[in-house]
């Protein structure tokens, strides 16, 4: 006996199944595009030696101080001298720890990362990342960040 009182169409389930997976993937692709910025892939060497646009800075040199942080005895700074800016990692700092540079033109959706440059002249010594020029472009910005041995990121605020 067939009951033809309450007939189910398969073509309106296989249409709502359609319709359902398409929304999945523009859900999936809206999150991807979303999702926050990161650096760009980078290494020491594209900023090191004059790459674009930096300038090699001695590990003893100091500026003003526009931005630091504090982690594990060590202070990670935003630094700037003569119209150039630079990150610094000094204090109680231990041979492997890092420093580098995050250098945004477009307000720190993306970034480029300038190193990390390894403290590598003992413990308590200071490590410098290469320079940047400086802009009154308010999406042209920089921030400090270190790497301590317990394995902490510390950044500085973006300047």
């Amino acid at each position: 006996m067939t009951n033809t009182s309450c007939p189910v169409s398969t073509t309106g389930t296989s249409w709502l199944r359609t319709a359902a997976a398409g929304a999945a993937i523009a859900l999936g692709a809206a999150l991807l595009i979303a999702a926050p910025a990161g650096p760009a892939a980078a290494s020491a060497g594209d900023c090191a030696g004059g790459a674009n646009g930096f300038v090699d800075v001695s590990d003893n040199a100091s500026g003003t101080v526009q931005r630091s942080a504090s982690h594990d005895g060590d202070t990670i700074s935003l630094q700037s001298a003569g119209g150039r800016g630079f990150a610094k990692i000094e204090g109680t700092t231990r041979s492997g720890e890092s420093v580098w540079m995050d250098w945004t033109r477009d307000g720190g959706h993306t970034w480029l990362q300038c190193g990390p440059f390894n403290v590598d002249r003992g413990d308590n010594s200071s490590k410098t990342s290469p320079s940047q020029a400086t802009s009154a472009d308010p999406n042209y910005r920089f921030r400090a960040c270190g790497l301590t041995l317990d394995q902490v990121i510390t950044c500085t605020d973006w300047w």
